[in-house]
This record gives structure tokens, sequence and C-alpha cells, in this order.
């Protein structure tokens, strides 16, 4: 049987990743990064695949950072991704290697962000694989609360099988409102990861 293309998205995207290649070959504009995706099967079913997100650099004893939650699903043949932040963080700060962690996280823990949907594009490779594509509008900047400040975010991935490993390419960047210029991040192209290992969302 067919899976769907979003039931491949979301098997696509969780997993852990790491852009040592990169690190290694670019290491003044690619920090070292390791990224968890990990299921959180309270909030998915088989319309809705939800996730948290959180990364760490393996070369620095710093705890996890960038704790979010993505949540996939599709209306009218267009899959979506919707971005949310954590109301308490440091609650699941480490759910990346213990999942655990995630067991007690309910709707009530996240937080909606002004213009967090992205649009996600795919198309077929091949007989049963799939490149994804994902953008958020154009012009529109994701936002937070951070420190008592209001931070703008630009949030974009691309993924696919390239040699039998899955790619995954982010373009997530710090955005100057004012004048659209990068802060942080993806600042000289996307940042490349590979997948190291798969999670199953049963």
């Amino acid at each position: 049987m067919t899976t769907s293309p979003l039931k491949t998205l979301a098997t696509y995207l969780v997993g852990e990743f790491e852009n040592k290649a990169q690190a290694a070959a670019d290491p003044s504009w690619y920090v070292h990064l390791r990224l968890w995706q990990r299921p959180i099967p309270s909030l998915s079913d088989s319309d809705t695949f939800t996730m948290l997100l959180e990364q760490a650099s393996p070369v620095s004893d710093k705890p996890p950072y960038r704790q979010r939650v993505l949540q996939l699903t599709e209306q009218s043949g267009q899959i979506q991704g919707e971005y949310f932040a954590l109301k308490n963080p440091l609650q699941f700060r480490g759910a990346g290697t213990q999942p655990a962690l995630l067991n007690a996280i309910t709707a009530d823990d996240l937080v909606s962000l002004p213009n967090s949907t992205a649009h996600i594009q795919y198309q077929s490779v091949g007989a049963a694989d799939y490149r994804f594509q994902s953008k958020l509008p154009e012009g529109k900047f994701c936002s937070f609360e951070y420190g008592k400040q209001r931070k703008y975010v630009y949030l974009g991935f691309d993924i696919e099988k390239k040699h039998s490993v899955l790619e995954l390419k982010t373009y997530d960047k710090g955005i100057n409102p004012d004048t659209g210029q990068g802060l942080w991040g993806a600042l000289m192209g996307p940042f490349v990861l590979l997948k190291q290992d798969s999670y199953r969302w049963n």
C-alpha cells in the first residue's frame, strides 16, 4: 500500500540528525549540531503528527536548546507545518535523548505563535520517495517572546533521500524585522544535517 505524503514526511522528520561533515568543512560558519525530532504520541493521530525539536552541540557541554514543537497536518491536499513554543521549555529539556519526558506533555503546554504556519510542497522522487520543501509565507516571520523582548525568526527546511540517506536542510535564522537582515543561524546557506537514527510513531 502506498504511504501518503503526509505520513512519509512525518516518518522522514522524526529522528536524530547531525551536520558533522558540514561543520568540519566550514567551521567558521557552521557550528556542529545534533538535532533531535521526537514524536509526541499524545498529540498525534492518523491525521496529525506532532514532534518536539531540540538541538545541541556535540562538542559543547551546554544543555540542549531551541525547544519547539512542530505539528504536521493536511487540509484540502495542502500539507502544513505549524510551530509552537512551550510554556515551560525547561520541563522538557533533554527529551531528545529522554523521550519519556514527553509522556506528560499536553496541548496546554503549547503556545501558539504568530505567522508560524509553513506551507509544505512535495514532489515524487522515483517509485516511493518524496522531496519536501517547507517555507513560511513570503515576507512573514514567526515571532516569540524571549527575555521580555519579541524576537523574529524565519523557519524553513527541505528534506529528501540522497544515496539512501535522508538529508535535512534547515534555513532557520533570526531576523531583524526592520531590515529583514539575518542575525544568526543559516546566514551563509542552510545547515545540512544527515539522519543518524530513526524514531517510530507508535
